[in-house]
């Protein structure tokens, strides 16, 4: 369950991963989101390949020890977003 404040999504205060349609994905705590951007702080952001680790590889260490946060806010189109889950369902 959320942080539940007037006017923020349902995912409000929750840490989300943030997959796109290119090599980046985000992983975040959840300000807002709407139909035309997600709002993510104290952010890390992993390339597809790079220190030799997939997606999908980054995710589950994230998952398994957290992240350390390379912005303190960022603003991502949501055109450009293909999934937000709640890392702890992964």
């Amino acid at each position: 369950m959320g942080t539940f404040h007037q006017n923020k999504s349902e995912l409000h205060g929750i840490t989300v991963v943030v997959d796109t349609a290119g090599p980046e994905i985000y992983v975040g705590r959840c300000d807002d989101m709407d139909d035309a951007r997600v709002i993510l702080l104290d952010v890390d952001v992993h390339n597809d390949g790079d220190g030799g680790r997939s997606k999908d590889e980054y995710v589950r260490k994230a998952a398994q020890f957290g992240v350390w946060k390379k912005h303190d806010q960022l603003v991502l189109d949501r055109a450009q977003v293909t999934s937000v889950r709640r890392l702890s369902e992964l």
